[in-house]
């Protein structure tokens, strides 16, 4: 099919279809928002925050249809689904409790002059936005742009549009100027008249390197800023003193939550040598252990993969590292049926040379790799094009502080496993991205830091 189209990747069943809107729908969502955003920027910020609040409240209160569609889109394991939606509201009461104090004026001391900084919107936002977490990549964003003052304009991944739409459906019906939140259903080419528009400020994109590369090169021609939160291989080390079961534990969540779609997600494991063999015992015992199925049910740990074609990309991955020398220790394989379901897979014995090694792996697929030492686990960890974050396990707060100082990372994990949260930062460096959401960082990525002097004669 030439535009999107939901399909249930549990059962391949195709769920609704999604026309591209024409260049005219597209002009008037573009125009509303824009006019909203004149509006929204002259509202009070404790009515911003409100509203903030508003959506929390409305998110809660939706939670079941939320997470439903989300899992019938995109195949997220339903427990896994409602704490997405739950993670939404409280990023928003977050900026609602926190935000407006970050945005407050802030003074400093010149000579014979008062001056303060101040937080301005910089307008209309674009966002292109991926499906593995359909509402949290919406909002982990808009939940700080919005209460800056800017307007939000979404396009979502072409599988999860019925994500996207509900979304929309619950800004309408809070108390807050209409159009400071929309969604345009456009092509690429769409993405590109979108960028060049004058009434588009910035654009934040989460996805591919490839996608942000192209977005990041039009949005540079057209002098706008972009906030890039791409792709990662995130490197978990293990050296001989980590407690290895709760190593383990965390390993597992790391890796195979969200059915392996994760960005920021353990994928390299890096084990120093003398508690390889023991690390990949239990982990192996862990692994097989999960349990995979449908989706809808709440004792599901991995559910399908989103698209049939991620998943064959994900086998050829597979399947070119075992041919260059890596060893099968589980899975490897799609699991027969119209399901999108993929075996939960640990690859051993895997050289920095390797497919999984080098590439980003997108799915429930674990590589394992010895390390001599901590040294020789920094070197190979750092060998890498991404560096959205790592994980560190040693007892040893000498090793784990000089891993933190040397890991090319946006974030590190120390003897425990972190996902994103609003009270921190994400995003990488190198191939993984640039600039930060979250925190007071991220919510002024997107205002304009301007500068007032006032002589004081």
């Amino acid at each position: 099919m030439s535009h999107p189209h939901s399909r249930n990747p549990a059962n391949g069943q195709l769920i609704k279809e999604y026309p591209f809107i024409s260049q005219s729908e597209c002009e008037a969502i573009v125009r509303r928002t824009a006019e909203a955003q004149k509006t929204w920027r002259n509202v009070s910020l404790e009515e911003r925050r409100n509203v903030l609040l508003q959506l929390a409240a409305a998110l809660r209160e939706r939670n079941e249809e939320l997470a439903a569609m989300a899992t019938r889109e995109m195949g997220k394991p339903i427990t896994q689904s409602r704490a997405e939606v739950n993670k939404c509201a409280q990023v928003c009461e977050w900026y609602a409790e926190h935000g407006p104090a970050a945005l407050a004026p802030q003074p400093t001391q010149v000579e014979g002059k008062k001056a303060w900084q101040e937080f301005r919107p910089l307008g209309t936002i674009l966002a292109v936005m991926p499906w593995n977490f359909p509402y949290w990549q919406i909002l982990r964003g808009a939940a700080g742009m919005l209460l800056a003052g800017n307007t939000y304009l979404l396009k979502h991944a072409p599988n999860v549009m019925g994500c996207a739409y509900l979304m929309k459906d619950i800004f309408d019906k809070l108390d807050a100027p209409a159009g400071i939140f929309d969604v345009v259903n456009i092509d690429n080419d769409g993405v590109s008249a979108l960028i060049a528009d004058s009434r588009i400020a910035a654009v934040a994109v989460t996805g591919s390197v490839r996608a942000g590369s192209a977005i990041a090169a039009q949005a540079g021609a057209a002098l706008k800023k972009t906030v890039l939160e791409l792709g990662g291989s995130d490197p978990f080390i293990v050296l001989a003193d980590a407690d290895l079961d709760e190593a383990v534990k965390a390993a597992v969540i790391g890796r195979y939550q969200n059915t392996g779609q994760v960005c920021m997600a353990a994928k390299r494991f890096i084990i120093e040598e003398s508690i390889a063999q023991q690390f990949e015992q239990k982990f192996t015992q862990a692994v097989t252990d999960l349990s995979m199925g449908d989706p809808t049910l709440d004792a599901t740990y991995l559910g399908p993969m989103a698209r049939y074609d991620l998943r064959d990309e994900l086998h050829h991955q597979v399947e070119k590292t075992l041919a260059e020398g890596a060893r099968l220790v589980c899975g490897g394989e799609k699991v027969a049926g119209d399901g999108n379901y993929y075996a939960p897979t640990i690859l051993t014995d895997v050289k920095e040379t390797m497919t999984a090694f080098r590439e980003e792996v997108f799915g429930p697929v674990a590589t394992l790799t010895v390390a001599r030492d901590a040294n020789h686990a920094l070197e190979l960890a750092n060998n890498s094009e991404f560096g959205l974050a790592a994980t560190v396990w040693s007892a040893d707060t000498e090793v784990t502080g000089m891993l933190t100082r040397h890991l090319e990372t946006g974030a590190i994990f120390v003897n425990g496993y972190g996902a994103s949260d609003p009270r921190v930062t994400i995003g990488g460096v190198k191939k993984s991205g640039y600039g930060r959401e979250l925190n007071h960082f991220g919510l002024h990525e997107f205002c304009n830091i301007q500068t007032v002097w006032v002589d004081r004669r």
